[in-house]
């Protein structure tokens, strides 16, 4: 073959490596790779807002070069054009081609020497024109060499060559220079410190993005040691949230001033749609091209198997159609990673904008919102919903671009075959359709399975933040049942899911094989297209293409509607009621000095009840004044806080507010973290104010018990802390906020008589001297202090004045004053005299008092050992941890014969595939066979084949419902054994993270991870078998790639491992945080914190979202390299095939090789994905088993050692030595305590906060097991018998009231044994029945998480009414009656006294007056037991108690006691 420009030769016929044919045809194919890669930077670079086009002004070399380059390209372009228009003869047939090839080479070099990018662009020109020069001066010395005649273009184009040699010497040493004079004396000798580096994707090059080059520092760390959270970079600045937040709330305000109708569309679609459409064109870009790419390759299949039939091969042509080949899988890899990894990168900013916008509404919630939505249910728009957005995209682009994918597959087919492709498409159409009900049934599946799943989450958070009680009162089982319930309902789901779609599976299989045998019968029908091995291959090859799609699709459409039902409920919270910001006017003031106003406000939590909440409040405070708020249970007080807050709708009236707020709620909301944190409270750390805020709040001593100070951490929701000092910290974060307006809702509840004396001297009175302070308080000793009273009846202020003014006018104040007075006239004092003598008393010992106590604090710091902190670091694995996470999830699940039977299912299905073509290769070979006899025998292989794989895929779907259901029973199991410390050192944003995305990844992930690991092995296998047995000599290279792929694979497993494991503990800060925000969102809008939380859970989320960035990149790079690896093999079985002789090999057996090889690269990617999901996924498995493993509490039951079914009959308990400690190393909290608390008696526990009194209640439940001595009751060591035959036993109302979700029957009586009369009856003793009765649904009336349309007296109440149903004959109260007021104190104090007469009582109390007519008083301090006896001999002699009642006294201030005067 001879191709001239003048009159020289081109190509020889014959081929010969050493020829100017074969030589001309590498330097060309060299020239095209580096032209496509460099054209394709120079694209990316365009796109990059890094990158600048400019003109070269080093030297004349870049002017001179590129001119000589264009004239070169003219002179080929021309003969190219002269020699099309003449037209070619037979033998020059594409001389046109090799013209117009060179002559665009060299067009591409004078744009490379013209354009100056990034510095890989310049790097990568240089290597090719250094690569150019001398492959070409190679050539031409070879040629002079043989004597040959030389081509005048040869002759002009060697000086070229030579002057782009010294060009690439100039490029190459100037950039070097350049970095030099940047980094020289004018920059800064000192600069800002930088934040944490930042991934190197921000700064890296062009090849470096091309290739994901970029991951190599990161992966290199990993593979040197396990990976840490100090070793992960920060995110790059556009993939910050705080940016992804931005853009999604400019749409989504436009959207919603546009007014646009929710039942249009979504609009949380609608502005994802708005704000990532551009970046997605790019994505799109990539897809089609990848779909391109992937679909002519059937056709390259077809060309090579046309090669080698024919009769005269041309090995020009040859190398062509592998240079071919070699473009189309370079396309199809870089295109299809990028997609890949810039779908799940825009995805990661759509999740985090979601998320954040989730966080940002739950901040704006009003409380109707918050009524529809759970601190649960919010967590779960975050966990899950906002979550799946991650693969949202790239589901998105696989729908489309699959579908494409068809069309032109259809295309392909109609090429090849014709009309006889009819048929069979008909058929594959009718497949596609039968995919809507499967869509259908799906979305109704997964729809139900998440309503199922949001109702679990729900019952566990709600279960786990009130384990204490359900555990005290040995409700396990119960509340078990209930969540195992809720499962059982979203199994169902699961399981229908998981069968419908292995029916799926079964028919995306048998599609193929159907459709494949439909168009052979058409083509011979038809005689559309000989059956022969060019035809057959090409089908096959082409209908596996189809198959991916077909197989894909359906997922894609499941995946879609998950996404769908997601931005349906997102959608749905963030269009839900938001508080009104302008209800409340927070300027200044119309009247001066004037710090609250309201006129005429009418407030209701329930806009729709037509009685308001508040009716007709009109207050006015002024500047400085102190304000207490009082009155009976549920008479509207926190209702009024929450007025002035804002946090309650107004129906009409006016409320204006002067100064910044600072909120202490009634019941305590603490954060995660150290006191220091909770004080400071975001604020910067002014030493003298802190410890002014300590001392004012009594939290001085309480830190200096502590080992860490006041860096120890805190549990979640102040677990590890007494009531009391959770309520002081608040106050204490308060204090130091120097708000102007203090609201304080009842805050001297939890602390005992002499603390919240000191509480309000030194904090409300000194502290807050020239601050406003609206306080709501039961203690009526200290209304006398303050400046004005507001008595609050049924939501109506009913009295208003100062102390004396109320008291003379009578009514409702008198009657509170009357109740606190008949409560403390039950002191054994006779006379005013001797109530005079003991308040001076009092008043003389408390110095002596103090310095005692402060002197045992001194020895208790001193002593101190300093433990560990209660709250961990989470728990990971580190490094590899081999197979057994694997063997525990088949080991748990007991699923090993399903697992063989899925195995040997997957095995069958390929070896019948395998032997259906063989059979199709083999047969064409025979002249005489029939096309019935081939279709037939084929179609009923490949029938067989068909039936295996749905078996495989049944057993594989039962495999994963038989593990989720072991999983959850186990994990379920161990959490409710758990014993109390656990949940009091575990987040339950760690628990939660495990029961939702762990057990998803369980239920969904993981069993088909697994046989997505076992079918491309088997397929691999199987390719490489048939490749090794047409070309042996292809084996040597494919072991090499194998070799190297498994290298590859564990040198990126080995830092992946660890960044799956890091994002797990990531992932459930975030969670925790929005759960705690949504439990303390009052105190935070109150404080004007909201932005400083918003800013934390930026950095939080942030944390999280890198680590999916780099989890996906790292999984970019490592297939990346392995495609290239199997394209090797690729490559070398097609050259094998060009230069084998033709006969050989059969046509049908070339087919069959190539056929196999096309489908190697995919099937080694699809098995090293599927193998690093299962592996990232396993971790899952890990966590929970994690969890499986807790070391559990005593049994509930002991067999051999059951107290009688009467036991106590008498409920004597006897203490022996009793010392505890919360964990081994930790100093005692009970230091050897005896004493016997006799049949009957009321006894009295008082001590003050910190003494060990709740560390007693805990040990007499068992909470905590005695680190020596025992407990006693009626003779039976409770430590011998199982908790719930003692927990059963004992009766507690406990220090915070938990009520749950659901109704007022099953919240008085979880177990469901009382009657509805014995219910009424419990209620109208505990004050409640009248309450009730007025509900419109009684005893159905509901009851909102954790009882929150419930004050805190009532639902202390409910806790009464608990206890009167079970009757048993020990009564626990620990400080049980610390949120109510004093008259319906003494009511219940009264009715305890006469229902449980016959009862031991044990009493925990703040209040003086509750434990005063006890029996017996026992009083505690800092762990020991101080005194016991009848509270009467106490009180003669010079005893720790009579200065706690002293001290009582001297907190009333003696108010009290001048009434006592008027009534005798």
């Amino acid at each position: 073959m001879a191709v001239s420009i003048g009159s020289f030769p081109w190509c020889d016929v014959e081929l010969n490596l050493a020829s100017s044919c074969f030589q001309r045809t590498a330097i060309d194919l060299v020239n095209l790779l580096f032209l496509f890669i460099f054209y394709l930077c120079l694209i990316a670079g365009c796109v990059s807002k890094h990158f600048t086009v400019r003109r070269r002004k080093k030297s004349w070399i870049f002017v001179a070069a590129p001119i000589c380059c264009a004239i070169t390209s003219i002179i080929f372009f021309g003969g190219g054009l002269n020699d099309l228009i003449d037209g070619a003869n037979d033998v020059n047939e594409s001389s046109w081609v090799s013209c117009f090839v060179e002559g665009i080479i060299w067009v591409s070099l004078a744009v490379s020497l013209l354009v100056n990018g990034s510095k890989s662009i310049q790097i990568l020109a240089s290597v090719w024109w250094v690569l150019f020069a001398l492959l070409d001066s190679a050539a031409k010395v070879e040629i002079l060499s043989q004597g040959k005649g030389i081509r005048v273009v040869d002759i002009i184009t060697c000086p070229i060559s030579l002057l782009l040699l010294v060009c690439a010497c100039v490029n190459l040493r100037a950039p070097a220079a350049q970095d030099c004079s940047e980094t020289g004396l004018s920059d800064p000798l000192l600069t800002e410190k930088p934040r944490k580096n930042s991934v190197r994707l921000a700064t890296a090059g062009f090849f470096s993005i091309l290739s994901f080059s970029w991951m190599n520092p990161l992966l290199s760390l990993g593979f040197k040691k396990p990976l840490s959270r100090e070793d992960i970079p920060s995110v790059v600045p556009e993939d910050e949230a705080e940016l992804a937040y931005t853009k999604f709330a400019q749409a989504w305000d436009t959207l919603l001033a546009e007014g646009s109708s929710t039942k249009e569309r979504n609009l949380v679609f609608r502005a994802v749609a708005k704000v990532y459409f551009k970046e997605n064109i790019f994505i799109a870009v990539c897809a089609l091209f990848r779909t391109f790419a992937v679909v002519s390759l059937p056709l390259m299949l077809y060309v090579f198997v046309d090669y080698a039939n024919s009769d005269h091969r041309d090995l020009r042509n040859g190398f062509f159609n592998l240079a071919c080949l070699v473009m189309l899988k370079l396309v199809e890899s870089l295109t299809m990673r990028h997609w890949y990894f810039a779908s799940r990168r825009s995805g990661m900013r759509i999740r985090s904008a979601l998320m954040v916008a989730a966080y940002k509404k739950q901040l704006k919630l009003s409380s109707l919102g918050r009524k529809r939505h759970s601190s649960g249910e919010i967590v779960n728009y975050i966990a899950v919903d906002a979550y799946r957005m991650g693969e949202f995209l790239w589901w998105f682009h696989s729908g489309w671009s699959l579908i494409l994918q068809l069309l032109l597959s259809t295309a392909v087919l109609f090429g090849v075959v014709g009309a006889g492709a009819l048929p069979g498409l008909i058929l594959l159409l009718m497949c596609g359709l039968l995919n809507l009900p499967f869509a259908k049934m799906l979305q109704n599946c997964q729809t139900q399975f998440m309503i199922a799943q949001d109702k679990r989450l729900r019952s566990t958070s709600e279960i786990l933040n009130s384990m204490k009680v359900i555990k005290l009162q040995s409700w396990e089982d119960e509340f078990k049942k209930q969540i195992e319930s809720c499962r059982d309902d979203e199994f169902t789901w699961l399981a229908k899911a998981q069968l419908t779609k292995a029916f799926g599976t079964f028919l995306y299989w048998m599609s193929p094989t159907i459709v494949s045998s439909v168009i052979f019968v058409g083509c011979a029908l038809f005689k559309s297209a000989p059956l022969n091995a060019s035809t057959i291959f090409t089908v096959l090859a082409t209908l596996r293409v189809m198959s991916e799609p077909v197989r894909i699709i359906p997922e894609a459409i499941s995946a879609m509607i998950q996404v769908n039902v997601s931005f349906d409920r997102v959608n749905t919270f963030l269009l839900d009621d938001e508080l009104k910001i302008d209800e409340i006017e927070r300027s200044g003031l119309e009247k001066p000095g004037t710090a609250v106003d309201i006129q005429a406000g009418n407030f209701s939590w329930d806009p729709e009840t037509k009685t308001p909440t508040l009716r007709n409040i009109n207050l006015e405070i002024k500047h400085g004044q102190k304000v207490a708020v009082c009155g009976p249970v549920g008479a509207g007080k926190s209702s009024l806080l929450h007025a002035v807050l804002g946090e309650i709708p107004k129906v009409s009236g006016t409320v204006n507010i002067s100064g910044s707020i600072a909120y202490v709620s009634q019941t305590s909301w603490i954060q995660s973290g150290t006191i220091r944190d909770n004080i400071l409270y975001g604020k910067p750390m002014e030493t003298r104010r802190y410890n002014a805020a300590i001392e004012a709040c009594a939290l001085d001593k309480d830190i200096n018990g502590f080992g860490h100070g006041d860096l120890t951490e805190i549990g979640q929701r102040g677990l590890n802390l007494s009531g009391g000092q959770k309520q002081r910290i608040q106050l204490a974060r308060a204090v130091y906020a120097d708000a102007d307006l203090y609201l304080l809702d009842d805050p001297f509840s939890a602390v005992d008589a002499h603390t919240a004396g000191v509480l309000f001297h030194k904090c409300v009175e000194e502290s807050l001297k020239e601050k406003t302070v609206i306080l709501v308080t039961h203690q009526v000793e200290f209304l006398s202090e303050v400046d004005q009273i507001l008595v609050m009846e049924e939501g109506r202020i009913t009295q208003l004045g100062k102390y004396e003014e109320l008291l003379m006018m009578g009514t409702a104040f008198q009657l509170l004053v009357n109740a606190h007075n008949d409560a403390v006239t039950v002191l054994p004092l006779a006379s005013n005299e001797s109530l005079g003598d003991l308040k001076k008393w009092g008043r003389d010992k408390e110095i002596e008092k103090i310095e005692v106590a402060e002197k045992i604090e001194d020895e208790i710091a001193t002593t101190d050992i300093t433990g560990v902190q209660l709250t961990q670091e989470e728990e990971k694995e580190s490094g590899y941890v081999g197979l057994k996470p694997f063997l525990d999830y088949f080991r748990v699940s007991r699923g090993w014969f399903l697992l063989w039977a899925s195995v040997l299912g997957q095995v069958g299905f390929v070896v019948f595939q395998a032997a259906s073509t063989y059979w199709l290769a083999y047969g064409i070979g025979i002249p005489k066979i029939t096309a019935t006899m081939l279709i037939g025998v084929y179609s009923i292989i490949s029938a067989l084949s068909a039936g295996f794989v749905y078996g495989r895929a049944v057993t594989t779907a039962h495999l994963g419902l038989k593990a989720s259901k072991a999983f959850f029973s186990g994990f379920t199991k161990a959490v409710f054994k758990a014993p109390m410390l656990f949940f009091d050192s575990t987040p339950v944003g760690r628990i939660l993270t495990r029961a939702s995305s762990d057990l998803n990844v369980l239920d969904f992930d993981i069993p088909f991870a697994f046989i997505f690991v076992v079918a491309p092995a088997v397929e691999l296998a199987a390719a490489l078998f048939v490749m090794t047995y047409v070309t042996w000599q292809v084996i040597i290279i494919a072991l090499l790639a194998l070799a190297a792929t498994k290298v590859v694979q564990d040198y990126y497993l080995s830092s992946a491992r660890e960044l799956i494991r890091i994002n797990g503990t990531t992932k459930a800060p975030v969670m925790n945080y929005a759960a705690e925000t949504s439990l303390g969102v009052v105190t935070i809008r109150a404080f004007g914190t909201a932005e400083r939380f918003f800013k934390n859970y930026l950095n939080l989320v942030d944390a999280d979202a890198v680590l999916f960035f780099l989890s996906n990149a790292a999984m970019e790079w490592v297939i990346l390299r392995i495609e290239t690896l199997q394209n090797v093999t690729l490559f070398t079985c097609a050259l094998l095939l060009i230069l084998i002789p033709k006969g050989y090999i059969a046509p049908g057996l070339v087919g069959l090789s190539l056929s196999y090889a096309l489908t190697l690269t995919q099937t080694q990617v699809f098995l090293t994905r599927w193998y690093c999901t299962l592996s990232n996924s396993i971790i899952s498995v890990e966590r929970i088993k994690q969890y499986m493993s807790i070391p559990a509490e005593p049994p509930a039951v002991v067999d051999d050692c059951r107290p009688p079914s009467s036991w106590p009959s008498n409920g004597t308990i006897h203490l022996q030595k009793l010392k505890i400690r919360y964990r081994p190393n930790a100093p005692l909290v009970l230091k050897g305590i005896s004493c016997t608390f006799r049949e009957g008696t009321r006894v009295g526990v008082v001590g003050r906060t910190g003494s060990g009194k709740s560390t007693l209640i805990s040990a007499l439940f068992r909470l905590v097991e005695p680190a020596s001595g025992c407990i006693l009751i009626d003779g039976i060591d409770i430590s011998k018998i199982g908790l719930k035959d003692l927990r059963m036993k004992l009766s507690i109302i406990p220090q915070e009231p938990t009520l749950f979700r659901g109704c007022i029957r099953t919240n008085l009586d979880p177990l469901g044994v009382y009657s509805d009369d014995e219910i009424w009856k419990a209620l109208e003793k505990c004050q409640l029945k009248t309450t009730i009765s007025n509900l419109p649904n009684k005893l159905d009336s509901s009851v909102s998480d954790e009882g929150e349309n419930w004050s805190v007296g009532q639902r202390q109440l409910f806790c009464l009414g608990r206890v009167l149903l079970k009757r048993n004959k020990i009564l626990v109260l620990d400080e049980a009656t610390a949120s109510i007021d004093s008259a319906t104190d003494a009511i219940i104090q009264r009715i305890i006294r006469e229902e449980f007469a016959d009862c031991t009582v044990i009493t925990v109390a703040h209040r003086v007056p509750t434990v005063i007519d006890s029996d017996m008083v026992m009083v505690l301090s800092f762990g020991d037991l101080v005194e016991y006896n009848e509270p009467w001999k106490l009180m003669e002699t010079d005893s720790y108690f009579s200065k706690l009642v002293a001290e009582y006294w001297a907190s009333c201030r003696g108010n009290s006691s001048q009434n006592l005067q008027i009534q005798s």
